[in-house]
């Protein structure tokens, strides 16, 4: 076996970057199907809101060396997301790396399975997205398998180094460019007119009629309903 090793995707554009900035990230599941990653991956720093360049990296299970490199590659604002093969016993990510992804000015670090340290890291700051932690960690042994920048699998989403990675207490979403550009202006447009649904909702207007349901349900099942055109 081989190890592959890529270079980073290309950063976000920053027109993109700052509209992705403002939008509620829950906001996009509205328009959006693809990326959402499993729930079970979640926040271990409550309160971050996180977008970032995914930098994958795709280690053996038990070996986290290749990741150490990976973390060499981070630039300010990149997301690592780590794929550990399906391991979820042994924690490649504790103080050590979380302080050096820091360092490097990373945004955060997600992992398909477990940390360890998690005070310490908490303590650092750096958000890291998890299914769990563990007092079993993982070793540097140098096994010649995985890759970095190769496409990886996350909680059953396919993640590809340069994909924008979006994530906050809710869950973790990745998304090509090209999807949050189709994307991003609807979503700030629906996050533009919520203050308005929730006023309609305070003077009693039903929320079937402050949202499309009606109009929807009129249009699948023929309802009638005086408010709906």
């Amino acid at each position: 076996m081989t190890i592959i090793e890529k270079p980073n995707g290309p950063q976000i554009n920053r027109e993109l970057q700052e509209k992705l900035a403002r939008v509620s990230y829950p906001t996009l599941g509205h328009f959006h199907e693809r990326g959402f990653v499993d729930s079970g991956i979640r926040s271990h720093l409550p309160g971050s809101k996180i977008l970032g360049r995914a930098v994958t990296v795709q280690i053996p299970g038990i070996d986290s060396a290749l990741m150490h490199r990976a973390v060499a590659l981070l630039e300010a604002g990149d997301v690592l997301v780590v794929s550990t093969g399906g391991d979820r016993r042994h924690a490649p990510v504790g103080e050590v790396v979380a302080y050096a992804a820091n360092v490097a000015g990373a945004s955060a670090i997600i992992i398909d399975g477990v940390m360890t340290d998690v005070n310490e890291v908490a303590r650092i700051g750096i958000p890291v997205f998890a299914r769990g932690t563990s007092l079993l960690t993982t070793k540097l042994l140098g096994l010649a398998q995985g890759g970095i920048n190769v496409p990886v699998v996350i909680g059953d989403v396919a993640i590809s180094a340069g994909d924008i990675i979006l994530a906050d207490d809710n869950g973790v979403l990745a998304i090509s460019t090209s999807d949050a550009t189709a994307l991003i202006d609807t979503a700030l447009e629906s996050d533009a007119n919520e203050g308005q649904l929730l006023r309609a909702l305070d003077e009693g207007v039903p929320l079937p009629d402050v949202t499309i349901a009606n109009r929807v349900l009129a249009d699948a099942l023929g309802l009638v309903d005086s408010r709906v055109d």
